[in-house]
């Protein structure tokens, strides 16, 4: 039986077919432009394949409610030609197979727990930092949702006193995403983080950040694994700073066994740069199964 999965990013859409067992048998990558072209070529890469179910993982904000007229929309997403638009209901008329949608990030960290680096685990998070900033939670077996999906690259931080850069976000200007995301690096710096790998202020001030950002998360959500992707955590030197900060800003707070070997706790993906693709592919699964938990 094949499954289809799609990783719908702001900046591209990845397009999979596989199995149940989480395995990759064709994938492509393709530009996110406007909503009609993007998805006409989408359409294209799953015509030869006869998928029976798809799993999706978006970008957003998305509407997850399901007693909402507006399911499966995009809404206020900057991408102005993607505002309002109806996501689930152009993929469920084209398709015509059960689709389980989520976020991206949400789909990722499904993802790491199904078949990566927090697999045999009950909770994590995955954070992708990157165009954006954005964080998916599975808790207790279960993805993380409420009023909406969390947002928690949207959260503030303090500012570090010395920074006096305004922050990018169109919305919040200095929250997390704001002020350390990729287009962050880039506004501040005035060139591209791939460019900066010698600038130890870069990666000290990134850090500093991100540690904020996870001692707020392993407070509020007690994950028992925190992994990190995105671009700009593949500056390998940024994983040994976060960990120093963290266990700063942390003080002792909590001890345990989870938390006291922060080399495990706080890790890069172990599905790599196929976490959100196979984490559509576990949502796509939980359909199949029809159960909203993952099974340990």
């Amino acid at each position: 039986m094949l499954i289809g999965a799609i990783e719908a990013g702001g900046t591209k859409f990845i397009c999979g077919v596989g199995t149940e067992n989480g395995e990759i048998l064709h994938s492509t990558s393709i530009p996110t432009t406007e909503p009609e072209e993007t998805l006409a070529r989408v359409f294209a890469f799953f015509a030869p394949f006869q998928i029976k179910v798809l799993g999706v993982g978006s970008f957003g904000p998305i509407e997850l409610d399901q007693t909402n007229v507006s399911y499966g929309n995009i809404t206020t997403t900057p991408k102005e030609k993607w505002l309002h638009f109806p996501l689930l209901r152009t993929l469920q008329a084209h398709f015509g197979v059960p689709i389980a949608l989520d976020t991206d990030v949400n789909a990722a960290a499904l993802g790491e727990l199904t078949w990566g680096i927090a697999k045999g685990l009950d909770s994590c998070i995955y954070m992708t930092v990157g165009t954006g900033i954005g964080v998916g939670a599975v808790i207790e077996g279960k993805l993380l949702h409420g009023m909406s999906h969390p947002e928690m690259g949207h959260i503030l931080v303090r500012r570090q006193k010395d920074d006096y850069f305004e922050g990018v976000c169109p919305f919040h200007r200095d929250c997390l995403e704001g002020m350390a995301s990729g287009p962050a690096i880039e506004k501040r710096w005035g060139t591209k983080g791939s460019e900066l790998q010698n600038k130890d202020e870069v990666w000290e001030l990134q850090a500093n950040y991100i540690a904020q950002a996870l001692v707020n998360y392993a407070l509020i959500l007690a994950p028992k694994r925190m992994v990190l992707g995105g671009g700009v955590m593949k500056q390998a030197q940024l994983f040994p700073l976060v960990r120093n900060k963290f266990n700063a800003y942390m003080s002792g707070y909590i001890t345990n066994l989870y938390i006291n070997d922060l080399d495990t706790y706080i890790v890069p993906p172990g599905l790599g740069d196929f976490a959100g693709l196979q984490g559509a592919l576990a949502l796509a699964v939980r359909k199949l199964m029809n159960t909203d938990e993952v099974h340990i």
